[in-house]
């Protein structure tokens, strides 16, 4: 059995690399990505360092994450290069706060986006819905953990908790757990036993302290968060993949202070799945649920079945993930026709070339 089956190696992944094994290149996957030229490569032959430049595109969607599988050079080259990465099966993207609406990947290949929220400050269910919105266009599978438990003792405060993100969250796990004292954690580590999971949450969240807990050891630094608003500094600078001993493979992120969408108009839609099935009836296909007679999702508002803070959500989302496509296509098309000029461009220099030589 390969040494890389714990990372989440299997015959399918195998199948997809046989040509570049043919080549001669080994697989690995991709535990951690720092900001200079270097990865860090799991491979059959250990933990090794390689150079991405060969992977390293003008696309951020396109850069080599944590979590991908890649091609990587035999031992013997000094140094070593990721030559190529398998296609993802999933991938974690946010927008960028670049004024260009670029998405920026988190992590590839996950089965689970697990979403800390640490219980020391009020919920905020309108980041929690962001955040799931994210996780269900990666196509992976949220999971809401309401960290640091503890400090809610007790029992049926700590249940109305859990209701209200439920409420939040239709058809997600949403986890109470406790990391200083175990409580919950055992059920996790079953829940994320059986793929890869990405750890996402603000700085603050327990993230570190959640990985260490579920990894049986002080795995990431941890550092103590700020009386005044229960946040946190970055503890963790860079997004790495840790195997759990439950089984499963854990990526930890640095803490998000913004959760932009980028084009998560499906994830938006799951996530409000009881207005986008009211939706359906409503008398005009094209509702906007303002102002339209016969509009369903405002009847149910009008008699208190959905809540006025549920449809603000949907609404605010919907139109800034909008906004995030409409830049996108634009700049799409800015591209392209710098693209078509540049063609252009060569094109005419060829033929007045060619008209040269026939001189």
């Amino acid at each position: 059995m390969s040494s890389l089956v714990p990372y989440g190696w299997d015959e399918d992944w195998a199948a997809a690399f046989a040509p570049y094994a043919a080549q001669g290149l080994l697989p690995g996957r991709v535990v951690r990505v720092d900001r200079g030229s270097c990865d860090l490569v799991v491979t059959e032959e250990g933990v090794i360092r390689a150079d991405t430049t060969y992977v390293t595109p003008h696309d951020p969607l396109k850069v080599i994450c944590t979590g991908d599988w890649a091609a990587v050079d035999p031992a013997g080259g000094d140094p070593r290069y990721v030559r190529a990465y398998l296609p993802r099966r999933t991938s974690f993207v946010r927008s960028t706060s670049s004024k260009r609406s670029e998405g920026q990947i988190l992590a590839a290949n996950v089965d689970h986006a697990v979403i800390a929220v640490s219980l020391a400050a009020e919920l905020d269910l309108g980041r929690i819905e962001r955040f799931l919105a994210l996780g269900w266009e990666s196509g992976a599978q949220p999971v809401v953990v309401l960290t640091k438990a503890d400090l809610v003792p007790d029992a049926t405060a700590l249940s109305y908790l859990v209701e209200d993100v439920e409420t939040t969250a239709p058809g997600v796990q949403v986890l109470a757990v406790s990391a200083a004292d175990g409580d919950g954690v055992d059920v996790l580590a079953a829940v994320l036993s059986g793929g890869t999971s990405v750890l996402l949450g603000q700085s603050g969240a327990g993230k570190s302290t959640l990985a260490n807990a579920l990894a049986g050891a002080d795995v990431m630094d941890v550092q103590a968060i700020r009386d005044v608003d229960g946040k946190g500094r970055h503890t963790t600078t860079t997004r790495n993949l840790l195997v759990l001993p439950g089984g499963g493979v854990l990526i930890d992120t640095p803490g998000l202070r913004g959760v932009g969408l980028y084009d998560a108009g499906t994830g938006v839609g799951q996530v409000f799945a009881e207005i986008e099935e009211l939706g359906e009836g409503c008398r005009f296909q094209d509702c906007a649920h303002v102002a339209e007679p016969g509009c369903a999702v405002l009847a149910a508002l009008e008699d208190g079945t959905l809540p006025e803070r549920r449809l603000d959500s949907y609404r605010k989302l919907i139109r800034e993930n909008q906004r995030i496509v409409a830049k996108t296509d634009a700049r799409v098309r800015a591209d392209m026709r710098r693209e078509w000029k540049r063609r252009g461009a060569e094109g005419k220099a060829a033929m007045e070339a060619k008209r040269g030589r026939l001189r």
